[in-house]
């Protein structure tokens, strides 16, 4: 029957869920979430591996621990799927000592505690998760799997932020984000995307990677997952005159700026309508606030696409993925449409079917659309580290 790995990767107020069979192959055989954590209008969804929908139900759930007995009691008692010989977690970032994937101990948990000022949008739900299967199934063995893992083997000189020189030894670097998903993208295409890649992991949370011939090279997340792109509802890199500005004239708390920067900008806060692309491209042309949100983001989209194309001497392919690369074409054409000069051409047919390739038949760099796949990473990891091998086959 081959050993069955749960991928769980836990936020603030939902919790998303796959489980794989790993023998040989990987055979996705559910996934689900529960969403409205602690909220009123609580909702639980699973399906199966071909998508079809086995749960989708109302249900308030107080807390994860609650999260995690419900996916339990839906997955396992009413749907029939095995209890899982283990579970992997998405974990944001493990700090400078932890950043491979580890088996969770009473110790590692500790250090994630302690992180949590680096990391709070992110660690405590990650953190209530991991204790939620301990309460429910004490026996189970958890893995961590740190999205900070993949940039580890940036050069040096990439990870330094300019500041005073014992701040770095306090762990303030740029540790880089989104590393499940581009590591599943570096596997996916092997020995297609040999050479100078930019990937762009577009999303409610966004970030670009220069990588050569699959190494790591730069990343634009830095510190923390607020930094790089315009997103969601993330304001992306801005200038600290700003930060210095509302807390000195303006009086914000570090609370309400972390409020603020984290959870009112982004696309959210300049559209002033929604943090969602797909609601504002369908408000675009009859909300100008919409459409100029719209613009923004895909005008800061293309500055990192340069910055990541100066790190590397040039470009031969540029990958989108995530919700919005994968999804939202005409982002895609706003992105790339005036970078021609670097050899970035989209055949307009192409890009509005969603074609693995987009670009141009003869354009110098190859535009490619490639569903990622953090969950299936997450259940290499956590087979390979417990029982040895490779984790599984090819995707």
């Amino acid at each position: 029957m081959g050993r069955h790995i749960l991928c769980i990767n836990s936020g603030s107020s939902s919790m998303k869920f796959s489980m794989f069979r790993v023998d040989g192959t990987e055979e996705l055989g559910a996934s689900g979430a529960v969403e409205r954590i602690g909220l009123k209008g609580g909702v639980i969804w699973l399906r199966d591996g071909e998508g079809k929908t086995l749960v989708d139900r109302q249900e308030d759930v107080p807390d994860h621990n609650s999260a995690v007995g419900a996916m339990f009691a839906q997955a396992v008692g009413c749907c029939g799927l095995p209890v899982p010989d283990a579970v992997g977690h998405r974990v944001v970032m493990g700090g400078a000592r932890h950043y491979g994937p580890e088996v969770i101990t009473p110790s590692l948990v500790k250090t994630l505690r302690e992180l949590i000022p680096l990391m709070p949008l992110h660690l405590p739900g990650e953190i209530r998760g991991i204790e939620g299967v301990v309460a429910h199934y004490p026996g189970l063995r958890q893995v961590a799997c740190f999205d900070t893992a993949f940039h580890r083997r940036m050069p040096e000189i990439a990870k330094w932020m300019p500041l005073p020189r014992g701040l770095w030894h306090e762990g303030l670097h740029r540790y880089g984000f989104h590393g499940l998903s581009y590591e599943y993208i570096v596997s996916a295409l092997g020995e297609k995307i040999k050479g100078r890649a930019v990937i762009a992991h577009l999303g409610n949370g966004a970030s670009m990677a220069a990588v050569r011939d699959g190494t790591p090279l730069d990343t634009t997340m830095a510190f923390s997952p607020m930094g790089g792109l315009m997103m969601g509802t993330r304001c992306g890199d801005l200038d600290p005159g700003v930060v210095t500005y509302l807390l000195n004239e303006k009086g914000y708390t570090a609370s309400q700026l972390e409020t603020l920067l984290g959870g009112q900008s982004g696309l959210l806060g300049v559209s002033g309508v929604s943090p969602d692309m797909k609601t504002l491209l369908e408000k675009s042309d009859t909300d100008p606030h919409a459409f100029q949100a719209i613009e923004l983001f895909c005008y800061t989209a293309r500055k990192f696409i340069g910055a990541m194309t100066a790190v590397m001497g040039g470009i031969d392919h540029l990958v989108f993925t995530g919700g919005i690369g994968e999804r939202a074409a005409p982002v895609r054409w706003l992105i790339c449409s005036p970078l021609a000069g670097m050899g970035i051409v989209l055949d307009p047919a192409l890009n509005d079917a969603g074609a693995e390739i987009i670009s141009k038949e003869g354009s110098r760099c190859t535009v490619r659309v490639v569903p990622t796949n953090e969950d299936l990473v997450i259940a290499r990891h956590t087979s390979a580290l417990l029982y040895g091998g490779s984790g599984g086959g090819r995707v």
